[in-house]
Order: C-alpha cells, then sequence, then structure tokens
C-alpha cells in the first residue's frame, strides 16, 4: 500500500502504531513454527490475540479521525484514505485467519479475539468462522462493525449533552430556589422583629392597665372611706372622736327661737 497519502499528524500517529502492531503480528507468526512446546505456542498465541485486538481499536480510532476530517480533505484524499483503511482491515483478517489456524491446530479453543460478548459482526454472521469467509465480506463486516461503534458513540454523545442540558437546568433551578430562601429567610425576620415589638407593645399595656387599676382601687378605697365617714357621723352625730369632714357642715341642732314680748313693758 502506498505510504505517500497525505495524513494528518493524528492519522499519522495512528498509522505508525497500526504498522508497528503489524510488524510485531508478522514476526510473531514466524516465531510460532520454531516453538516446539504446546504450552510456549498457546502463551504466544495469546499475546498475539492481545495486540490483534489492539489494532482492531486503532483501525476503529482511524476510521473515526478520517470521518472527522472528511470535509477538509479532497475527494480523492479521502479515497486513498478508505482504501487505506480497508487493507489494514484486510490485513488484520488475514492474521485472524492465520490465528484460528494455529488454534484449530492446537486445539485451544478458549482463545477469542472479540471476547467483550458484544462484537456485532460476531452475531450477524454467527454461523461463519473468520477462516471461512472471504476478503470482501471480512471487511464489509468490520466496516459494519466501526460504523455501528460510531453510531453508539453519537448516541452515548447525544446523551451526555442532554445530561449537561439536564444539569444546567438544574443549577438554575437551585439558584432560583436558593435566592427564595433568602427571601422567605428576610421576610421571617421581618416577622420575628414585628412580633417582638408587638410582644413589648403589649407588655407596657399590660403595665399601663395594671398601673390604672391600681389608681382606681386606691380611688375607690379613698371614696369608701369617705362615705364610711359620712354614715357615721349621721348615725352619731355626738361622736367627737370622728373630726368633721371639711365642707360637710355638721347636722342641724335643736335651737329655742327667743321671742320678743311686744307688751312686756306695758
Amino acid at each position: 500500500m502506498a505510504s505517500d497519502v497525505p495524513m494528518s499528524p493524528e492519522l499519522e500517529q495512528v498509522d505508525g502504531e497500526i504498522q508497528d502492531i503489524f510488524r510485531a503480528l508478522q514476526n510473531g507468526f514466524q516465531k510460532m513454527d520454531k516453538i516446539k512446546d504446546s504450552n510456549r505456542q498457546s502463551k504466544q498465541l495469546e499475546d498475539l490475540t492481545g495486540k490483534m485486538r489492539e489494532c482492531k481499536r486503532l483501525i476503529k480510532e482511524f476510521d473515526r479521525i478520517l470521518k472527522d476530517e472528511e470535509k477538509k480533505n479532497t475527494p480523492d484524499v479521502n479515497k486513498q484514505l478508505n482504501d487505506k483503511k480497508q487493507f489494514m482491515i484486510k490485513e488484520l483478517n488475514s492474521y485472524v485467519t492465520l490465528r484460528k489456524t494455529y488454534q484449530s491446530s492446537l486445539g485451544n479453543k478458549r482463545i477469542e479475539l472479540f471476547d467483550t460478548g458484544n462484537d456485532q459482526a460476531a452475531e450477524d454472521t454467527p454461523a461463519q468462522m473468520a477462516s471461512e469467509m472471504s476478503n470482501q465480506e471480512l471487511i464489509s463486516a468490520g466496516t459494519k462493525q466501526m460504523d455501528q461503534t460510531d453510531q453508539a458513540i453519537e448516541r452515548s454523545k447525544m446523551v451526555v449533552a442532554q445530561t449537561v442540558e439536564v444539569g444546567a437546568q438544574t443549577a438554575a433551578s437551585l439558584a432560583q430556589q436558593t435566592e427564595q430562601m433568602k427571601r422567605i429567610g428576610n421576610e421571617l425576620d421581618s416577622v420575628h422583629f414585628s412580633l417582638k415589638k408587638a410582644s413589648q407593645m403589649v407588655k407596657e399595656i399590660g403595665r399601663q392597665v395594671a398601673t390604672d387599676k391600681c389608681i382606681m382601687a386606691f380611688l375607690f378605697l379613698i371614696v369608701c372611706g369617705v362615705i364610711a365617714i359620712i354614715v357615721v357621723k349621721i348615725v352619731n352625730p355626738h361622736n367627737k372622736s370622728i373630726r368633721d369632714i371639711p365642707g360637710l357642715a355638721p347636722p342641724a341642732m335643736n335651737r329655742k327661737l327667743l321671742s320678743i314680748d311686744p307688751f312686756g313693758g306695758l
């Protein structure tokens, strides 16, 4: 595959990592023939399977970046990059087929390349093994899986955006409620001050009422005393131990009128 395709620095980095993995896979499978011990062969096959998983992830990342930069590139560059992606998928699937060949010869059925349990490509073609599929079918399956992964990522982005929006609305609502609580607190302080002032006024009025009652009781006692003295003076006017009340004339006494005899001198 031509290596002079213009790529962004990010794509170049991902492409370099993928090419490093391909070289490691090539060297690893070449060593498989030199290893005689079956346990060591199984271990080597597991290591190569891990590299294949990492390569698959990087190809997905390459496809994501390619779609993000699609509008920036010319149609010819996009075509070359897509061809390069398809070539990488084809090369990876060739290693998958080679791995299954060694796996079958070892009788080790426990190693799975895509063991996440959610591999859509495996669900779409459960009866087909990678070794039985054509290159075009493998490329189509890999592309379809990448598209589905991108769709899942887009859905996750939408969910995150909705969550951020709900969080912003919740924050605004909390700010309004906080302001409302402050106003309620201020109003409660005003009510408390008014109640305190009213309580003081009630106490003051109570003291004034008590003072008025004392004055009225004192006046009532004075009036009763005066009435008692008057009654006693009327009933017993000759009682000298009771002094006369100023302004009250003593009771009238029997007086004898002097008569003048006009003819007494005759």
